[in-house]
C-alpha cells in the first residue's frame, strides 16, 4: 500500500500568521529503497591520465622494436644462404647478454675458473644486481632470454612514468612529460631498453630515487640508490649527485645524513666478495681493463685513440662508424654538462660530470652512446627546448628516428652497437 500524505506545503497561511516551512514528508522505505552504492576501484590501481599516456607511448614503441627485430631475423640471417629464420628471441642474444646469462646460470667463478685462466671472459666486470634478478625470474619464466626481456620490459614501464614525473617537476604544462619520454624512447640507443641489458633496470631504480630525493624522502632515495648501485657502477655517480643535492637543500634534515652511507654498501659487498675469491679488492675494475681497455688515460689521449679508430682507417667500417658515434656522444655530454653548470644545477652536473670522466678516460671511448640513456637531464633539457621552440621536436624526430632504427638493426644483427 502506498501512503498518501496531505498537501500542506502549498496553501497560504491564515491571516496574521507568519509563513512556516513545512516539514518534509517522511519516506516510504517500503516502496522507495535506494540502490546500494557501487563499489569503487582501489586508488592504488589507478594511474593519472598523464602516466597512462606515456605508458601507451611506451607500448607503441615496444611494438615498433619487435617489428624491427622480426624483420632483422628474416633479412639479415647469420648464414646468408639459409632458408629458415632464427628464433624470434635470437636477435636479442647479443654481446653483453651472454655475460649476464653466464653469471646468472653458473655464477662468477664456476668450478674454480677465474681471471687466473687464459681466455677468461672477465664476467666479474658486471655487477650482480641484474644477474641475481634474472636468476629469480628464471624460476617462473624458464627461458633465459624471455626472462631477461621481461625484466627490461617491466622496468621500462617504470622508467617512462618516473621520467615524465621528473619532467613535470621542472617544466610547466602537461606536455612536458610526454615530450621527454618521446625523445627518450626514440633516442638512437633505445634498443638497449628492450634488450636483456642493465639500462632499463638501473633507470627503474635510479629515476624513482631521484624523485624521492627531490621530495626529500632520504630513506627511500638511499634505498633505491643502493639497489641501483648493485646493478651498475653508475649508481655511485647517482649517489654523489644525491649527496650534493642533500647538502644544498637539507638544512633541517641532518638526521637523515647516515642514510647516505647506504649508497656504497652494494659496491663494498661486491668488492669483498671478489676479494674473497680472487684476493683483489678491485677485481671488477681490473676485469674491465683486461676486457674493454678501461684503464686510465688522459682525456686528450683517449680522444686521440678514438679519433684514430673513427677516421684513421685502423678499423673496419662498422667499428669506425661506432667510434664516430662515441665522439659525437661525448660532445653532446660536454654540451649538456656546460649547460647544467651555467644553470647552477650542481647535483645533475655532478652526475653527468662523473659519468663523462669515467667513460672519457679509457684507452678509447666505449659505450658512451648507450650511456646517454642514463642521462635524464638530457631528455628534460630537450623537452624544455622544444617547448620554447616547437621546431626542435620536428628536427629531433626526423634525425633521431632513422638513427634509432640503424642502431637497433646493428645490435639485432650481431654487430657492435656501443
Amino acid at each position: 500500500m502506498t501512503l498518501i500524505w496531505p498537501d500542506v506545503g502549498h496553501h497560504p497561511p491564515p491571516p496574521g500568521q507568519s509563513p512556516t516551512r513545512p516539514e518534509p514528508a517522511p519516506r516510504d522505505f517500503r516502496t522507495r529503497a535506494e540502490p546500494p552504492p557501487e563499489p569503487s576501484r582501489p586508488r592504488m590501481f589507478r594511474l593519472p591520465p598523464d602516466d597512462r599516456e606515456v605508458l601507451w607511448l611506451y607500448l607503441l614503441t615496444r611494438a615498433g622494436l619487435w617489428v624491427t627485430a622480426y624483420c632483422a631475423r628474416w633479412l639479415f640471417p647469420a648464414a646468408p644462404a639459409t632458408r629458415e629464420a632464427g628464433s624470434v628471441l635470437a636477435p636479442f642474444r647479443q654481446w653483453d647478454w651472454y655475460h649476464y646469462l653466464h653469471v646468472a646460470r653458473d655464477g662468477y667463478f664456476p668450478d674454480g675458473a677465474g681471471p687466473w685462466l687464459s681466455h677468461w671472459d672477465n664476467r666479474e666486470a658486471f655487477f650482480p644486481g641484474f644477474p641475481l634478478l634474472l636468476r629469480a625470474v628464471h624460476v617462473v619464466v624458464p627461458h633465459w632470454t624471455a626472462a631477461g626481456l621481461l625484466i627490461s620490459f617491466v622496468a621500462g614501464g617504470v622508467v617512462v612514468v618516473a621520467l615524465a614525473r621528473i619532467a613535470r617537476l621542472h617544466l610547466p604544462g602537461a606536455d612536458a612529460g610526454r615530450r621527454a619520454v618521446l625523445f627518450f624512447l626514440l633516442s638512437p640507443c633505445a634498443i638497449f631498453l628492450a634488450a636483456g641489458y642493465t639500462e632499463a633496470l638501473f633507470l627503474a631504480l635510479a629515476l624513482p630515487a631521484w624523485l624521492a630525493a627531490q621530495r626529500r624522502d632520504w630513506a627511500l632515495a638511499a634505498t633505491l640508490t643502493a639497489l641501483a648501485t648493485a646493478v651498475r657502477v653508475s649508481g655511485l655517480f647517482l649517489a654523489a649527485a644525491i649527496a650534493v643535492h642533500f647538502l644544498l637543500v637539507a638544512r633541517r634534515h641532518w638526521r637523515a645524513l647516515p642514510w647516505l652511507a647506504l649508497h656504497a654498501l652494494p659496491a663494498a659487498l661486491y668488492s669483498w666478495y671478489l676479494h674473497a675469491h680472487t684476493g683483489d679488492w678491485l677485481a671488477w675494475k681490473h676485469a674491465q681493463e683486461r676486457g674493454w681497455y678501461r684503464d686510465f688515460h688522459a682525456p686528450w689521449v683517449a680522444w686521440s685513440h678514438t679519433w684514430a679508430g673513427a677516421f684513421g682507417r685502423t678499423q673496419t667500417t662498422g667499428y669506425a662508424f661506432m667510434f664516430q658515434a662515441e665522439l659525437l656522444a661525448l660532445l653532446a655530454g660536454l654540451l649538456l654538462l656546460a649547460l647544467l653548470l651555467r644553470r647552477r644545477r650542481w647535483s645533475e652536473a655532478t652526475y653527468i660530470g662523473l659519468t663523462l670522466w669515467a667513460l672519457g678516460t679509457s684507452y678509447w671511448y666505449t659505450s658512451i652512446p648507450r650511456a646517454t640513456l642514463l642521462w635524464w637531464p638530457l631528455w628534460i633539457t630537450l623537452a624544455a627546448w622544444s617547448l620554447r621552440r616547437p621546431g626542435v621536436k620536428t628536427v629531433y624526430l626526423c634525425l633521431a628516428s632513422p638513427l634509432s632504427v640503424i642502431f637497433a638493426l646493428t645490435f639485432l644483427t650481431g654487430r657492435w652497437a656501443g
